[in-house]
């Protein structure tokens, strides 16, 4: 009896020390699952997170280039910080010019940067920011798509992007680098801004 209990004894010391050392290492296992700041970071470019990291894209891009109107001041041309993203003013009258003669010289600019004249005809900056007139409507397939094949709203059948559109390039970042630069667009302010529809070259108007 007495070699019965101190087998019970010693059997029931095993049990306990290997649920122990069980969940011991099932603590140590979820602890190695929580993602750490370090990681988030290299998960997002070396950002805290992934809006933080197309913020910074969009600026290294130049997005802001072309989609923000331009102020003039005695330094030149600065971007206006309530219209970020937000593509050409709509309303904004073309100035008085020869078109013809701009689309086959060369290219025509406009004051705010967010036009241009050329051998493809007008094209104007469209807005960016998080507003249904920009790509709040758009979800992340459609932005990737867009710049992978540069295919206006990322749609197949749709018109191509207009020069000096640079999607060959920006296509080429990564689809985590893409997915970043849309997380950011579309955490901006949203700007409403009807931008006009792109207008084919003079002479393809007469034909």
């Amino acid at each position: 009896m007495k070699k019965t209990s101190i087998v019970f004894s010693v059997l029931m010391v095993l049990v306990i020390f290997i649920f122990s050392r069980c969940s011991d290492e099932g603590e140590k296992t979820g602890a190695a699952n929580e993602p750490t700041d370090s990681t988030v970071a290299a998960n997002y470019g070396g950002f805290d997170s992934q809006v933080a990291w197309g913020a910074h894209l969009v600026s290294i891009a130049g997005c802001n280039d072309c989609h923000t109107p331009k102020k003039m001041t005695a330094m030149g041309p600065v971007n206006d910080s309530s219209m970020l993203l937000s593509g050409h003013p709509a309303g904004m009258p073309l100035p008085v010019v020869d078109r013809k003669d701009m689309e086959s010289k060369g290219i025509f600019l406009s004051q705010t940067l967010t036009y241009w004249i050329g051998p493809w005809g007008i094209s104007y900056a469209p807005n960016l920011t998080s507003d249904s007139t920009g790509i709040g409507a758009w979800n992340e397939d459609q932005f990737i798509n867009c710049l992978r094949k540069g295919k206006w709203k990322g749609l197949d059948d749709a018109r191509p992007l207009l020069p000096p559109m640079p999607w060959q390039d920006i296509g080429q970042m990564t689809n985590e680098e893409l997915k970043a630069l849309f997380a950011y667009l579309k955490s901006t302010h949203p700007i409403r801004n009807i931008v006009p529809a792109p207008q084919p070259p003079v002479t393809a108007q007469k034909m």
